[in-house]
């Protein structure tokens, strides 16, 4: 990576610095230079420097604490300070137990569907997975999930038997842009039987859509249990 010019403004280091975290260089839970030895590399002042810090931990990148250092978030949340959902904790969190089951993991082309969807080349890579989350031994969402081989080539060497694809998506790979929309979709025979619910019910479905800067990462598409609620709070 270039050097970056002297004589910086709070704004060009503030898009470096976001540079660094979403290209990797700097990853999550890393600590970042000093101030001090920033300001250096910048050729500005620490009062520049720390405005650029101070604005991307507002904005959910970074965690400042006295004594201990700028680092480099595990979960970066966007501006609205939305955080991407684990089951694990929603399941948790009512009290429940959590279990996870993997369903399949298959490398394909990827369909022609979400080739157009996702502007991928044609028969481009993607990893296709299907999984389980159960509360209580119960069923609570059927995970139909693609990433983009290309961009997260990484992801090839994880079997995903033990932990599900949105639980290592969060913790390793950061987020520049999100498409999240819900809808009410009629349960088909595959997913009523996942479900346990009978066919044509009506089920919450969740249809989420990251990037890393231009480059598409995930499509998945979430159904919940009849019964599902959803709660945010901003």
């Amino acid at each position: 990576m270039a050097r970056p010019q002297g004589n910086m403004s709070f704004r060009d280091i503030k898009q470096v610095v976001l540079d660094r975290i979403q290209t990797g260089i700097w990853s999550p839970d890393s600590i970042l230079p000093s101030e001090m030895d920033l300001a250096a590399e910048f050729s500005s002042t620490r009062t520049t420097v720390n405005r650029a810090l101070r604005e991307l931990a507002e904005e959910g990148y970074l965690e400042r604490k006295r004594k201990a250092g700028t680092r480099v978030l595990n979960s970066p949340i966007r501006k609205a300070q939305f955080a991407i959902p684990l089951v694990r904790d929603e399941i948790t969190a009512t009290g429940a137990a959590y279990r996870y089951s993997l369903v399949d993991r298959e490398v394909q082309p990827a369909p022609s569907w979400l080739a157009s969807r996702l502007d991928l080349k044609k028969e481009q890579d993607v990893l296709h997975l299907r999984c389980m989350h159960y509360a209580d031994n119960v069923a609570f969402q059927l995970e139909v999930r693609w990433i983009v081989a290309d961009v997260v080539p990484e992801v090839l060497e994880e079997s995903f038997d033990q932990s599900g694809p949105n639980d290592w998506l969060v913790n390793r790979v950061p987020f520049s842009n999100l498409e999240l929309s819900f809808m009410a979709t009629k349960a088909d025979g595959e997913i009523s039987k996942f479900l346990d619910t009978p066919p044509g019910d009506p089920i919450f479905t969740a249809e989420r859509i990251t990037w890393l800067r231009h480059a598409p990462v995930t499509y998945a598409k979430l159904y919940f249990a009849p019964g599902y609620r959803m709660t945010t709070h901003l």
